[in-house]
């Protein structure tokens, strides 16, 4: 379907209203086909089943996804998406009829058995992890949302709110030096929404670009949004005492224009936070181990028993801790198993490493029993 050519379709990069909400001259180049239809593009701001609101030139509407729906989920339309939608006179309801191509997508995997992939948030920029310390640190779940992160595309950032609830300044640090063990590369930000600690600082990092606000329950991320929008655009709900959990105040990711620039997306709380084909991710996350890997005496070494193991080397002198490795081992296992449900070829080269590893354990067994000859 082709409606006429309306000025919506002839959308500069200079002086656009879709300018604050990220729109430049490659989006402009992308929609080009679009435009040609007559179609007006707009970004999606918030997706409700079978619905979205868009904003246009001409202000946010509803729009029918009925045109994109694809069996895959990875392709559903989603916030932080660019579409093509009807214009104005098409009639109602009024249709998205195609997304352009993303730059960016965070992606996980449900928590159902069918092993889906979930998208988050779309054309993102910049991923803010935030962690609560009004509860015990969980260095093994802030490595799970970095991998996703390097994952995407988008450059990670952790903040770690309520920073106002730690007594001391010295507290304060040892925490932060903690989390910047497990985050080589990233920035790592204290911040209190109720004092303004730090605020300044992540304002600046968000000014530029698309932001995912990403995070447990109760981590403070509505407060944190509210913070940098400068209004109660989000619901607010205090945490449990006894453990600190949030009660899922979000429950749609959301699309908001930042008034110092920038643009950026809430999401609900994740009680889950799984994998989806993030191999490269976790290298990422635990760069320091692929580094050390490049000195092993064998290329597809293990780092368990294996003679000239760089890594068990730096495991026994203590310049890496055995927490930081068995959570590598765990994250790329986990990985590799949901691949492997949907690569035949990955499930093929996984049951022969196993049986390799089964052998190889059996005759370390049959040795030391004294049993072969």
């Amino acid at each position: 379907m082709s409606f006429p050519l309306s000025p919506l379709t002839s959308l500069s990069t200079s002086g656009s209203p879709l300018d604050a909400h990220g729109w430049d001259s490659g989006w402009a180049a992308a929609f080009a086909p679009y435009a040609a239809q007559g179609l007006v593009p707009g970004r999606v701001v918030r997706v409700d089943r079978g619905q979205c609101d868009v904003a246009t030139a001409d202000g946010t509407v509803r729009a029918d996804t009925a045109f994109v729906t694809p069996h895959d989920p990875l392709r559903v339309i989603c916030t932080g998406d660019w579409a093509a939608v009807d214009p104005e006179d098409a009639g109602d309801p009024r249709y998205v009829r195609a997304c352009l191509p993303r730059r960016t997508a965070f992606a996980r995997s449900t928590s159902s058995k069918r092993s889906e992939g979930q998208i988050l948030a779309a054309n993102v920029d910049h991923a803010v992890i935030t962690v609560s310390l009004a509860v015990e640190l969980d260095l093994g779940r802030i490595e799970r949302f970095l991998a996703l992160a390097w994952e995407s595309g988008a450059q990670p950032t952790v903040v770690l709110s309520k920073a106002d609830l730690v007594p001391d300044a010295t507290g304060l640090s040892y925490l932060v030096e903690d989390v910047e063990t497990v985050a080589p590369g990233v920035q790592v930000l204290p911040l209190s929404s109720t004092t303004g600690e730090g605020l300044d600082v992540l304002s600046a990092v968000v000014a530029g670009g698309t932001t995912v606000l990403l995070g447990v329950s109760g981590a403070g991320k509505s407060t944190l949004a509210n913070a940098l929008v400068g209004e109660d655009v989000m619901d607010v709900q205090a945490a449990r005492d006894i453990d600190g959990k949030g009660r899922h105040t979000t429950t749609t990711r959301n699309l908001f224009v930042l008034p110092g620039g920038g643009v950026l997306i809430d999401t609900p709380g994740l009680r889950g936070v799984g994998l989806w084909d993030a191999e490269a991710g976790v290298g990422q996350v635990f760069a320091e181990i692929e580094e050390l890997a490049k000195d092993c005496r064998f290329h597809d070494c293990a780092h368990e028993a294996e003679p000239g193991c760089a890594v068990a080397a730096a495991i026994e002198d203590g310049s890496l801790p055995v927490r930081r490795l068995e959570s590598y081992r765990k994250l790329l296992r986990e990985n590799r198993r949901l691949v492997a449900k949907t690569d035949a070829r990955m499930r093929t080269e996984m049951l022969k490493d196993w049986k390799r590893r089964g052998a190889e354990g059996r005759r370390a067994m049959e040795l030391k029993r004294g049993h072969v000859r």
